[in-house]
């Protein structure tokens, strides 16, 4: 336990010291949110007549959220495996559970924050989202979502073993996953095979989730869809993860 609580708060630290990592996990999200917001404001999708918002905004949080998470404990591992952090740490009696789970505790405050700060300012007259009633809903699904992406980012951070191919391997994944999951663009307005082809990407699953609880977009099922299909994705690359964990660069 003391372990993981110094793990967790030498996390903190570090997180808090960044403005570069400080302004693109918080500020990046609200720079889409703002100019998808201008340029569609009081535009409504053509197919369901609903409100570009309503899409955008559910969409470029669950991005925000995920991206957030994977990219904050790839870089972190890869940083600690190249100073020999990682070494050290194997060499004490701390185990593997207390280096994830402290990275664990620190996306999940990372992400409510996210939250919290990305729907005040949809809000906003400029804006104004609306939550559904099924916003509660929110907090599984997002805690599904940031488990799901953290594990991603673990594998990354495994096999990465530079900053820049911590960014290229995760922006690889992540940017066309945001296009074809329907962050940016809304799935309706997208070729049926398209549509299939998203399903399978986590990110579909916490988009369609969101979709519903923050804006009320879809059916109720789709969170419970979504959810499931979050669960599986992390089981599988938990599974990975923790197959092909590295505490150096040769182990």
């Amino acid at each position: 336990m003391s372990a993981y609580t110094a793990l967790t708060a030498a996390g903190y630290r570090a997180q808090v010291r960044d403005r570069t990592t400080l302004f693109f996990t918080f500020a990046f999200p609200l720079i889409f949110l703002v100019v998808f917001g201008l340029v569609f404001r009081g535009q409504a999708v053509e197919e369901s007549g609903l409100s570009y918002l309503s899409y955008t905004a559910a969409g470029v949080l669950s991005w925000g959220i995920a991206n957030a998470a994977v990219f904050g404990i790839s870089f972190t591992l890869m940083q600690w495996r190249t100073d020999d952090i990682l070494r050290l740490i194997r060499m004490s009696p701390t185990p593997l559970s207390a280096v994830i789970g402290s990275r664990y505790v620190i996306a999940l405050a990372v992400g409510t924050v996210q939250s919290l700060l990305f729907v005040g300012v949809a809000m906003l007259p400029l804006f104004g989202l609306e939550p559904a009633s099924g916003w509660p809903l929110l907090i599984p699904v997002l805690i599904l979502g940031i488990t799901t992406f953290l594990l991603l980012g673990v594998i990354i951070g495994s096999f990465a073993n530079t900053p820049e191919s911590v960014a290229a391997v995760a922006n690889f994944l992540m940017l066309p996953m945001a296009f074809l999951s329907g962050s940016f663009f809304p799935l309706d307005s997208m070729p049926s095979w398209l549509q299939k082809v998203s399903l399978v990407m986590p990110l579909r699953y916490l988009n369609d989730a969101v979709s519903y609880a923050l804006a009320g977009r879809g059916e109720l099922s789709d969170v419970w869809v979504g959810c499931a299909g979050l669960a599986v994705f992390a089981v599988v690359f938990g599974a990975f993860a923790v197959k092909t964990f590295r505490w150096t660069r040769s182990s």
